[in-house]
């Protein structure tokens, strides 16, 4: 087997670097009275660096992070950095869970404990799941792709290497939101006979729609909001797509310019109300803006979305995943589609408007999102050789 153990272990001088840079910061100016609407506000932003400069210990963090069991898998020339937990019930099922930009395998760790181990929240320890969480290629501590091309659908196959041929599971479940719900779609469009069900809490990925005949007024409406929110917040994913390499110098050599670029995202895709730390607190932003900064994998990470944009549909027109799909929808979340439009594709066995939580639903609501997943996939269990 490829999988060895792996500990996060950051170099001092790293985090040396990181102080200086800070200290350095040269701040623009900011129209009075902006708040967020022109990006990520001045004030909080000078306040958060104050608080890394002051407050956040990363060897803290570091330490936490730690306490998951880590691992790193060499498939193909790709080396994939995964967090695997048992569940601790009769018969768990092995679940892979799928970040996307701009968060990190962080994102979902809250979620570890509540879906390894319900019996300790209060669940049934029949509703157990061995949970895997693997960092993308071209984030955090996973390889960076190096050659142009690299997809969601790539992605999807060493998802499918990683569960059957490395950690041995021969039927497992799939979920992710924003990236991970791309890749996770591509799991059981590619390999129904291995995933005995997805679940998703974002729709939004164009590439797997052929055509779209027939919309009705609440997809007309829907696909309308759609383009109106990408007018006034798109701006981000649209260099991205277009310009990737531009962007990247100046976030991979500024703390402060990465960290406005990703929590700008994290204030507008959460259910917070305009008040950031609502959702979030700073240790949590700043963990994982760090899994960014020092492992310089931001140009990466952006370059996705330029890789993706040019994915060809894999679907015809009229064709759909048929493994059972649940679909959660969180208020905070910027696309919310009427659920005609999510069965264009999908074969949906629960839909769920959830009453709290945004884009980072497992950084937000892990509570809600946990007890969705046990839900969801409960009936699928029987499914398991």
């Amino acid at each position: 087997m490829s999988i060895q153990p792996f500990t996060i272990d950051v170099p001092q001088a790293t985090l040396d670097d990181l102080h200086e840079r800070l200290i350095r910061t040269r701040w623009p100016d900011e129209i009075e009275g902006a708040g967020w609407e022109y990006g990520t506000n001045f004030a909080y932003l000078k306040s958060l660096v104050q608080y890394w400069l002051h407050g956040f210990n990363w060897r803290e963090q570091e330490a936490k992070l730690n306490r998951f069991a880590h691992f790193r898998a060499q498939i193909g020339n790709m080396g994939i950095h995964f967090v695997h937990e048992r569940g601790k019930g009769p018969h768990p099922l092995p679940l892979i869970i799928t970040h996307g930009w701009p968060g990190s395998f962080f994102e979902l760790l809250k979620l570890v404990p509540l879906l390894t181990d319900p019996a300790s929240y209060g669940g049934d320890p029949a509703d157990a799941f061995d949970v895997i969480v693997p960092s993308l290629p071209g984030f955090g501590f996973s390889d960076q792709p190096r050659e142009r091309g690299w997809t969601l659908a790539q992605t999807a196959e060493l998802w499918m290497h990683l569960m059957k041929e490395e950690l041995g599971y021969q039927r497992f479940a799939a979920a992710g939101g924003d990236f991970g719900s791309g890749v996770t779609r591509m799991l059981a469009l590619r390999h129904p006979e291995l995933v005995v069900g997805i679940h998703l809490t974002f729709l939004s990925f164009p590439t797997l729609i052929a055509d779209m005949p027939d919309l009705s007024p609440a997809e007309q409406r829907y696909l309308e909001a759609v383009q109106q929110w990408m007018s006034r917040e798109g701006g981000y994913a649209m260099i991205q797509s277009t310009k990737p390499q531009t962007l990247a110098y100046g976030l991979n050599d500024s703390p402060v310019g990465l960290a406005g670029w990703i929590i700008e995202k994290f204030q507008s895709l959460s259910d917070c109300g305009g008040e950031i730390e609502r959702s979030f607190s700073k240790d949590e932003l700043l963990t994982n803006i760090m899994i960014y900064w020092v492992t310089q994998s931001i140009n990466a990470s952006i370059r996705t979305y330029y890789e993706n944009v040019r994915l060809q549909p894999p679907l015809r027109a009229g064709q759909r995943i048929e493994v059972p799909a649940g679909v959660a929808l969180f208020p905070g979340e910027a696309n919310r589609p009427p659920r005609e439009w999510g069965e264009r594709t999908l074969h949906i066995e629960r839909w769920s408007e959830m009453p709290r939580g945004g884009h980072f639903a497992g950084l937000e609501a892990p509570d809600l999102l946990a007890d969705e997943l046990r839900t969801f996939f409960r009936p699928l269990r029987s499914a398991l050789p």
